[in-house]
């Protein structure tokens, strides 16, 4: 009896130990499943990632489209008539293509909410100008052009009616020298808010070149500005004041001569260089509206 006792006190013994070991074996097997199962899951999220960034960079290489989508909604609210029934108060947007970037930016964030919008568009062959006509440079060629076009002296009546009225446009040097006394020859009263939105660039766009580079790679991408931007910039600074200049170049691209090419989410902020694409506007307006000049609206 004794001996089938040892006996089977063996024979547990060994069971344990089979058992134990296979337990152990368990756990490694999990152990290394689950490292495989998360290499997989990287590699697929890596995958998806660059697929991602291939595709948007395909999309904004579509021109014509990216074009369209600057303009559309600017263009539907143009001279617009602000609603007397309405009792939001009322902004209206003026300027060029950078304009249409700007209301991009203000439709994409939601801001502006409690603000009815009406638009006008001054050419940027025109410039946004108001004053003696000696100080106005336009070339020759675009007289006719811009004498059709809208301007603020046409858009007198409709500025006298907004609460907030907001220019935006590539500037020029000789607008941006006179747009001060443009300001003042608008005759606002002490209850209206003028915002002057800086000129922006993102240089040359390259879409090729950056689909076949490294995502590391096009964190880093920065392209050199339009020449001229800066000092233009400087003057809008000087001669306009922090309570109503917006300098979105400082904003976004730091004090430097460069700006960045890709938002956080490695989306191309521009798609010619010049002007937004979707993702760019809700990048670039997520910043600039948390400047106070914009933010406290």
């Amino acid at each position: 009896m004794l001996q089938h006792f040892l006996s089977c006190r063996v024979y547990l013994g060994s069971f344990y130990k089979v058992l134990r070991d296979f337990n152990v074996l368990k756990k490694q097997l999990a152990k290394g499943f689950l490292q495989v199962v998360i290499i997989c899951v990287l590699l697929q999220t890596k995958l998806v990632f660059a697929e991602t960034i291939h595709d948007n960079l395909l999309k904004a290489s579509n021109t014509m489209a990216n074009a369209e989508y600057m303009r559309a909604r600017f263009l539907s609210l143009m001279k617009v008539p602000f609603d007397k029934s309405d009792q939001r108060k009322k902004a209206l947007i003026i300027g060029d293509s950078y304009a249409q970037d700007f209301y991009n930016s203000i439709f994409e964030g939601h801001h502006l909410k409690n603000y009815q919008i009406s638009t006008r568009y001054i050419p940027v062959r025109c410039q946004i100008f108001l004053g003696n006509e000696s100080n106005r440079k336009i070339e020759v060629k675009d007289r006719d052009f811009c004498n059709q076009a809208d301007s603020l002296n046409k858009a007198k009546q409709q500025i006298s009616e907004a609460d907030l009225i907001i220019l935006g446009a590539s500037w020029k040097a000789w607008s941006a020298k006179n747009l001060a006394q443009s300001i003042k020859n608008m005759d606002l009263n002490s209850q209206q808010k003028i915002i002057v939105i800086g000129k922006k660039s993102y240089g040359r766009i390259t879409i090729n070149d950056y689909l076949s580079m490294q995502d590391s790679q096009l964190k880093q991408l920065r392209n050199r500005v339009n020449t001229g931007q800066m000092e233009i910039n400087q003057i809008l600074k000087e001669t306009l004041g922090i309570d109503v200049f917006v300098d979105q170049h400082e904003l976004i691209c730091g004090k430097t001569e460069t700006c960045p090419l890709f938002t956080d989410k490695m989306e191309l902020i521009s798609f010619d260089g010049g002007h937004l694409t979707k993702e760019g506007a809700q990048y670039v307006g997520r910043i600039l509206f948390e400047n106070p000049i914009l933010k406290n609206l």
